[in-house]
């Protein structure tokens, strides 16, 4: 039988780790494998007298931006610094954040030990409770925003593991999805407040390809309204924030509840559209941002996408995943409540 599904739109948020967000959704589907407080970390992984903190539901309003580099990560997912000489640990104990945080700032542990309470995510909590969440959804790299952001439409960060200011000006070569899309017959777009992150793939950067952007404010309602979104969608966020108009993708220090605004919005005009029963609408999250979860992150049995090696002194060999982050999916076709 032939898919129901015509739209696939994509928005990917920023720097928040799934028990951070939505650990605490648990209280309201048992199936969601999130955090019931019991989860914790020392202060030090080598003192063991050191002050043990417990996961705890009071996330608000968070600054300075939690450490969230391929050091960091490093240390938050194998609770032991890295060093150029030292072999990679095989056994990922998901112990170092609070060690790492205190490292950023004096008390910053407490905050990346922390969750949001689902009464807080009102918009997800709903979606959650009408739609689906996957508690399995790891960030493509354990490192920062842009190599995770090349992963999500072309399946690899092109041996990045680090924001390569060079290379995002230059642009990133490989194939991605977009093309794919075309040359399937398919079409695609892009609905975008700022300049689109997009954009640091090169092959968008085509004259051919500028009728597939479109400004959001402009356009995205009426074409849900119209019935006349394109097969593959992805919305994107203000990744940059001024007074009248505060960033909403989720980012640290962004607050959490402009992001809820954004993702209610978008979700309000798709569930308007012609083509909703046709649907199918992804909320994930780029990577963790720094902040803990329980899950620890695969890395036996991941592939290589390319046969690339990160640059040094890393040389990582993109075979481990990153930390879990949110992901939630939305379509009339999913079952009510599906907690995996």
């Amino acid at each position: 039988m032939a898919s129901p599904i015509k739209t696939i739109v994509i928005l990917v948020q920023e720097n928040r780790s799934f028990d951070h967000m939505l650990g605490y959704m648990k209280s309201i589907n048992p199936e969601i494998d999130g955090v019931t407080g019991k989860e914790s970390n020392l202060l030090s992984t080598t003192n063991h007298d050191s002050k043990r903190l417990f996961h705890a539901n009071k996330a608000g309003f968070i600054q300075p931006d939690p450490g969230h580099s391929f050091e960091a990560t490093y240390e938050q997912i194998f609770g032991v610094e890295w060093s150029e000489s030292a072999r990679c640990p095989t056994t990922p104990t998901m112990d170092g954040f609070a060690q790492q945080a205190e490292k950023v700032q004096e008390g910053l542990s407490e905050v990346v030990m922390s969750g949001f309470d689902p009464d807080s995510l009102p918009v997800y909590k709903e979606l959650i409770s009408e739609f689906a969440v996957c508690d399995r959804w790891f960030s493509s790299i354990p490192t920062l925003t842009q190599p995770n952001r090349l992963y999500v439409h072309s399946a690899t960060s092109y041996g990045a593991t680090t924001n390569d200011n060079k290379m995002m000006i230059e642009g990133y070569p490989q194939k991605t999805i977009f093309e794919s899309v075309e040359d399937g017959g398919f079409s695609f777009g892009i609905y975008y407040q700022l300049p689109p992150s997009t954009l640091f793939y090169r092959n968008l950067r085509k004259l051919k390809y500028i009728d597939n952007f479109h400004q959001f404010d402009l356009h995205f309602k009426r074409h849900c309204k119209e019935g006349k979104l394109p097969n593959y969608v992805v919305v994107e966020q203000r990744y940059i924030g001024i007074k009248s108009l505060p960033g909403n993708d989720d980012h640290p220090s962004h607050d959490v509840s402009d992001g809820q605004k954004f993702v209610k919005e978008v979700y309000e005009a798709l569930r308007s559209s012609p083509q909703w029963n046709e649907l199918l609408f992804v909320v994930v999250y780029d990577e963790h941002g720094g902040f803990y979860d329980h899950v620890p992150t695969p890395n036996v049995g991941v592939p290589n996408p390319d046969g690339r090696v990160g640059p040094a002194p890393y040389n990582f060999q993109f075979d481990r995943l990153g930390v879990r982050v949110p992901a939630i999916l939305v379509s009339p076709w999913i079952e009510r409540g599906t907690g995996k």
